[in-house]
């Protein structure tokens, strides 16, 4: 079993004394985020990620996902730690209110988040993706898409996937093959 103690003090000191997190709680939207709450969300998240994600990091390195007849089969524990995960609101940490998450600025859900891939980096897979395709909607979707998908997605009912581009290369990452090519005005296109 692994053992994981989230160095939240540290954690902390940083967001105070480097980062600026008093200016940052300071911003509009985000005044709720004040170095006392910081410092109880960071402690809760190494907890959670000490009793629930640690204890299961070996499981899924040894079992691994598994599909078979039409399903996938999680690691031993995965399936309870996520819907702890999400009864417990860590997916919508810095998600926009309007859709279930709880505005927490990045800086916050980035210490958060370094729980979560530190304790147990196969289990953190799925919700760092999910973000990623959060992200992607709130930058690029369609009203409809919003409303349909970033309330599921926030709250962690429904998750994401990587989102590639690269059509010759699907998740095959070393296929990939790009060209920059000079414009006449300067600039660079990439093929």
């Amino acid at each position: 079993m692994s053992i994981y103690f989230a160095p939240y003090k540290d954690m902390l000191f940083v967001m105070r004394e480097l980062a600026g997190l008093d200016k940052v709680s300071a911003l509009p939207g985000y005044e709720e985020a004040t170095p006392d709450m910081v410092e109880v969300i960071l402690d809760e998240a190494g907890k959670f990620a000490t009793e629930v994600l640690a204890p299961i990091n070996h499981s899924g390195d040894e079992e691994g996902a598994r599909w078979a007849d039409k399903a996938v089969t999680m690691p031993k524990g995965f399936k309870e730690a996520y819907q702890q995960f999400v009864e417990g609101g860590w997916n919508g940490v810095a998600g926009n209110p309007e859709h279930g998450g709880q505005g927490l600025p990045k800086l916050v859900a980035a210490a958060v988040q370094e729980t979560w891939k530190s304790s147990n980096i196969s289990f953190s897979l799925c919700p760092l993706l999910t973000l990623g395709a959060i992200e992607a909607l709130e930058l690029c979707g369609s009203p409809e898409q919003k409303e349909m998908y970033l309330p599921k997605m926030v709250q962690g009912t429904w998750t994401g996937t990587m989102n590639l581009t690269e059509p010759q290369a699907g998740s095959d990452l070393a296929a990939v093959r790009t060209r920059a090519v000079p414009q006449p005005d300067g600039t660079y296109r990439i093929f």
